[in-house]
């Protein structure tokens, strides 16, 4: 009997009460996410929300292939580990920490195994003696794998989170605009001799607010300019009504029409492209997990690019928008009313859908980055290279959601 109490009991030497307890709690949280998840959509089917409940579908999706790595991984692993390969295989070089972070941790492991069980007692799992035999060991260890099984389940968890924050901000910012529309939609009720003359303030006041600096009429420090106005409130009352206007007469529509109604669903379908994990950014996560070798930092180095690519980001669609402006006062000049023409070729290679992908990248990086901290924290407690640093950890931090999040405030 005390035998078993050692290695464990297993499943014909447990009450049945306790699995079914088990079993129960499970089964009951996933039925409770799933259904959750099933009247969400359902609700988005019932309010005509099409691209909503498309974008619901790609996070199902990425759940489920995360489901299925988790399922794949669990039942492989013993598998995996029972794979020998010549120790010779196994340079330092690559490891996640140096040999003397390897000690530390190894001297306070074999205390804490001291003061914590009798002498009789058989070693914990995860310092199990090699089974391969001398002058080989497993491939990649039972214990590596449970490691790895957890940081995929953080990282799916962290990255779904992010994708729902990321939506989320985008429908509550754009939300904030339905009160210009009202106003647009109160102003096309007047006659037309009392609505032209406001019409054509309102282009003056967003041609001045966009070219009135002397910095706009240069080709390389208008640049700077939508650097700095990007920090400040990016789309304002002028620059709705005027981009409102301008689509209106393109498509020759009446001036009563819903213009922030078709922006909800242009936004709605644009969250296609930035949700979910596409195989380019598993690639990138492969060879980011390849090149963490200790000495490089590399994770801190990385935590930089949302930061850079967030402000890219902003400071092009504030150049976009600026450069909308200067056509209209450098053609037709302000007092004539001239109208905005919003087209691809603004954008970098003419593909508007280059800062989705960023987007979608700086969504990723995020979760990456966050996933890393959480997993560190969970599995390695005793590690001192996961943690020595803590200046590196909470630059990191910082740098990838703290000027994401203040970007997002500013818009």
């Amino acid at each position: 009997m005390a035998e078993v109490f050692r290695q464990g009991r297993s499943l014909a030497e447990t009450p049945t009460y306790l699995v079914a307890t088990v079993v129960t709690v499970m089964v009951f949280v996933c039925l409770l996410v799933e259904r959750s998840i099933y009247r969400f959509g359902k609700w988005l089917k019932n309010t005509r929300r099409k691209a909503l409940y498309v974008s619901l579908e790609k996070i199902k999706e990425e759940m489920m292939l995360l489901g299925l790595l988790s399922l794949l991984l669990a039942q492989s692993a013993r598998w995996i580990s029972e794979i020998c390969v010549n120790s010779s295989l196994f340079s330092s070089r690559f490891y996640l920490c140096s040999e003397e972070d390897y000690s530390i941790e190894e001297n306070i492991m074999i205390r804490s195994s001291f003061s914590s069980t009798n002498v009789n007692d058989i070693p914990p799992k995860g310092l199990s003696t090699n089974q391969c035999g001398e002058g080989r060991e497993p491939f990649v260890s039972y214990e590596g794998l449970e490691q790895l099984h957890r940081f995929l389940f953080v990282l799916g968890i962290t990255h779904v989170l992010y994708s729902c924050v990321a939506v989320g901000l985008a429908m509550s910012k754009i939300y904030s605009w339905r009160k210009w529309e009202i106003q647009a939609s109160l102003l096309a009720e007047e006659n037309l001799r009392a609505k032209k003359p406001k019409v054509m303030r309102r282009q003056s006041t967003f041609v001045f607010h966009h070219t009135s600096h002397p910095w706009s009429r240069s080709r390389v420090l208008i640049w700077m300019l939508c650097f700095l106005h990007q920090f400040r409130s990016s789309i304002k009352k002028p620059d709705y009504l005027a981009l409102r206007l301008g689509f209106v007469t393109k498509h020759k529509l009446p001036h009563s029409y819903d213009f922030h109604k078709y922006m909800v669903r242009s936004m709605e379908d644009e969250f296609q492209g930035i949700l979910g994990i596409s195989w380019p950014l598993w690639v990138y996560a492969i060879v980011c997990i390849f090149i963490n070798i200790h000495g490089l930092n590399i994770y801190f180095w990385l935590s930089f690019i949302p930061a850079i690519l967030v402000m890219l980001v902003g400071t092009k669609l504030q150049h976009v928008v600026s450069s909308l402006a200067l056509e209209i006062g450098e053609q037709t000049g302000p007092s004539f009313g001239g109208q905005v023409k919003p087209r691809d070729d603004l954008f970098w290679f003419g593909k508007p859908e280059i800062l989705l992908w960023l987007i979608q990248f700086i969504i990723f990086q995020n979760a990456f980055e966050m996933a890393t901290f959480i997993w560190s924290l969970w599995g390695f407690k005793q590690r001192s290279c996961f943690m020595k640093n803590r200046w590196m950890i909470v630059i990191r931090l910082a740098s990838g959601s703290g000027v994401a999040t203040v970007r997002c405030l500013s818009m």
